[in-house]
């Protein structure tokens, strides 16, 4: 969200991202060399240095630094995996069903939904704002993922 906040600025030094982020700089080198291979941030070295954002906020989706970072969308797999169940295990079919469901719905928010979005998360032509009231950096969600692929 830092890098989202700065786009179009100056580069933003790690140490400020994990300050700003509060998270140690070790972790969140971790972080920036996946979305840097993604080519989602890109580096620039030297005494101005630090990261920036390859693209707008408003083209990054949710969705895709989360399948980056943490694998599938929702905690019950990946939906092909879910169909396989579905198509298989007819004592189960309509559990399965339920899990596909919320992974479809969770899926369709993180995919219309970008970084431009929740930095500035006033309504923008006909979507719905989530978490319009303005939180303080330590009870918000970090945009970064939980650091191991499921």
């Amino acid at each position: 969200m830092t890098l989202g906040r700065q786009y179009g600025s100056a580069t933003v030094k790690i140490r400020d991202i994990a300050s700003d982020s509060d998270l140690p700089e070790k972790f969140l080198e971790l972080i920036l060399l996946e979305l840097k291979n993604a080519r989602i941030v890109e580096s620039v070295r030297g005494a101005k240095g630090g990261y920036r954002l390859r693209r707008p906020p408003s083209e990054i989706h949710l969705s895709e630094i989360i399948r980056l970072l943490d694998g599938p969308l929702a905690p019950f797999g990946d939906a092909e995996q879910l169909r396989g169940l579905i198509a298989t295990d007819p004592d189960h079919r309509a559990l399965y069903q339920v899990f596909l469901d919320v992974r479809d719905a969770a899926a369709k928010i993180l995919e219309s939904t970008t970084i431009a979005d929740i930095i500035d998360p006033r309504p923008r032509s006909g979507k719905r704002t989530r978490g319009s009231r303005k939180q303080d950096k330590s009870s918000g969600p970090t945009l970064v993922g939980s650091g191991g692929k499921s």
